[in-house]
C-alpha cells in the first residue's frame, strides 16, 4: 500500500470496517465499474478490450493482496489491512471473514497504522503473508490457521512492515519492506532500519538484502525466474537480473515514471508470457516484457493490487471493494499449491 494511492483510512473508517461483522455485501448481480483500454493490438492476446470490469465484493476498509486458492472452483483471499482481517470470497459462497485478526493481536502500542496482514501468496504448503502488523513474514496453515514466523529481523534490527511477496520455483521468497504499516511511515520513530529493503528469503529461511536504495512496494518474477521486478515509488518500476541461485547481479530501470508518464504504483503480477499487470494511478497498467504499455484496466476508484486467478479472471483490490475482469492471460504455476 502506498500514499500515492488514495488511502481514505481515517479512524472513523477503520472503526466502521471493524464493526462491519463477519459477512460482507454480496450483490445479486455484479455491477460494472470500469473498462479495458486498448493501447496496442498486442493486448488482444491477453484480454478483450470490451470485457467489463465488475465489482464482486464490497465492505472493506482498504483491500489488498488478493490470492486465488485452488483450481477453477477455488476461492479468493483478500486482506483488509487496517481492519486486521482476511476475507474469503467465491462466486457460490460470497464473502465472509476468513481470519481475524490477520496480523497483530496484542494490546495497542501506538506504533501501528495498519495492524493486519498485507500481501498474500501460496508458498511453503500454506499461505505466506506480509505480516505488516507483526512486522514480519509469516506462514499461515490454510486448515488450522496456525501462524509461524519465517522472518522478523535483518542484521539484528526489526523489519519495517513487510508488504508484498513473490515465490520462486525453488521455494525462495522475495518480499518488500516499506514502512507503510507504521505510524509516521518514513519518519516513524518505531523504525529500526534506515532503509526500506527488498529481501530474498531462502528455503532455509536465511535472509539476504537485494536492494536498500529504492522505495519498494509490489514485487514479481519473470517466468524463467531470472528477473525480479519491483515498484519503486520514486522512479516507477525497476528490475534486477538474478543469477542461477536467485541472487541479484545488476539493476536497471524497467519503466521510468518520468519518461513514460505512468504515475503511481503498488502491487503487480507477472503472467506466463512475462507481461506485468501493475497497479498505477490509471488502474492496472499492462506492460510487455520489454516495458511497453499495451493496455489499462480502468475502474472508478484506485486499484492497489491484483491476482491472475485459475478461474480465468484478473481480480483487483480496489479501495473498499474487490473487482474482476475476464482475461486470457494466465499466471505461472510455481511451487506446491495447497
Amino acid at each position: 500500500m502506498t500514499p500515492l494511492l488514495s488511502r481514505r483510512r481515517a479512524a472513523a473508517a477503520i472503526l466502521a470496517g471493524l464493526a462491519a461483522g463477519p459477512a460482507l455485501a454480496q450483490p445479486a448481480s455484479y455491477p460494472v465499474v470500469g473498462k479495458v483500454e486498448r493501447l496496442d493490438p498486442a493486448l488482444d492476446a491477453l484480454v478483450e478490450a470490451d470485457a467489463p470490469v465488475e465489482q464482486v465484493l464490497d465492505g472493506f476498509t482498504w483491500s489488498e493482496g488478493p490470492v486465488w486458492v485452488g483450481g477453477v472452483d477455488g476461492y479468493l483471499l483478500v486482506s483488509d489491512v487496517p481492519a486486521n482481517r482476511i476475507l474469503r470470497w467465491s462466486p457460490d459462497r460470497g464473502g465472509a471473514v476468513w481470519l481475524a485478526p490477520s496480523g497483530y493481536a496484542g494490546p495497542e502500542t501506538g506504533a501501528l497504522r495498519e495492524a493486519g496482514a498485507n500481501g498474500l501468496i501460496l508458498a511453503r504448503g500454506g499461505l505466506v503473508v506480509g505480516d505488516s502488523g507483526n512486522r514480519c513474514v509469516s506462514r499461515i496453515d490454510l486448515k488450522t490457521k496456525k501462524k509461524t514466523v519465517l522472518a522478523a529481523s535483518f542484521e539484528g534490527k526489526r523489519l519495517n512492515s513487510p508488504n508484498d511477496l513473490v515465490l520462486a520455483r525453488d521455494g525462495t521468497i522475495y518480499f518488500t519492506d516499506p514502512p507503510w504499516g507504521l505510524k509516521g511511515d518514513w519518519s516513524s520513530p518505531y523504525r529500526q532500519t534506515d532503509f526500506a529493503g527488498v529481501y530474498r528469503l531462502g528455503v532455509d529461511d536465511s535472509l539476504t538484502l537485494v536492494d536498500r536504495t529504492i522505495e519498494p512496494n509490489g514485487v514479481g518474477l519473470s517466468p524463467d525466474g531470472r528477473t525480479l521486478y519491483a515498484t519503486d515509488r520514486k522512479s516507477g518500476w525497476v528490475a534486477w537480473s538474478l543469477d542461477a541461485k536467485g541472487f541479484p547481479t545488476a539493476r536497471r530501470q524497467f519503466v521510468d515514471r518520468a519518461a513514460s508518464g505512468v504515475a503511481g504504483g503498488d502491487g503487480l503480477k507477472v503472467d506466463r508470457g512475462g507481461n506485468l499487470w501493475a497497479s498505477s494511478r490509471d488502474g492496472i497498467s499492462i506492460f510487455t516484457p520489454a516495458g511497453r504499455r499495451i493496455g489499462i484496466v480502468r475502474a472508478d476508484d484506485v486499484i492497489s493490487n491484483c491476482e491472475l486467478a485459475a478461474d480465468g479472471h484478473l481480480y483487483m483490490s480496489s479501495n473498499h471493494r474487490v473487482l474482476r475482469v475476464k482475461v486470457k492471460a494466465r499466471k505461472l504455476a510455481v511451487g506446491r499449491r495447497s
